[in-house]
């Protein structure tokens, strides 16, 4: 999920600084993300993640679109779908709770988002500074 709040310029999203975690480090990806445990809703994993990664509970969450990706590598990790959600309300202070598995967390205007991105979510981060995007996006593909 995409953490958001306003800011004078519009809108600033946290980011977190992937490390060691084998995929994409060193890559500012979404604060909150991961995946949906066994007999846990994409909700409830939502939730969850927000707690483990930035120690929030409590986010209202807002679905912004589902996304097919793909990758050329072979590897399993590059064949997903990933729920987006959007969340501009939350109880607590986001914090890097996980600093085994990010070296950062900022919050980064919509308009200026740091580099590099990991490739997939930098689509959805333009689609959230845009204002729309489609239910159903595909990343990777042809």
């Amino acid at each position: 999920m995409f953490l958001l709040r306003p800011s004078r310029a519009g809108r600033e999203v946290l980011l977190a600084l992937r490390r060691g975690t084998g995929y994409m480090d060193g890559h500012w990806a979404a604060a909150g993300a991961g995946h949906v445990e066994e007999g846990e809703s994409v909700h409830e994993a939502a939730q969850r993640e927000a707690f483990e990664e930035a120690g929030i509970r409590d986010l209202v969450l807002q679905p912004w679109c589902t996304m097919q990706r793909t990758g050329r590598t072979g590897l399993a990790v590059d064949e997903r779908v990933d729920y987006f959600f959007t969340c501009a309300s939350w109880s607590g202070t986001p914090v890097l709770a996980e600093p085994e598995k990010a070296a950062a967390q900022a919050w980064f205007d919509l308009s200026t988002p740091p580099t590099p991105v990991v490739p997939h979510e930098a689509t959805v981060l333009a689609t959230l500074l845009a204002g729309s995007t489609e239910p159903i996006v595909t990343f990777g593909f042809g």
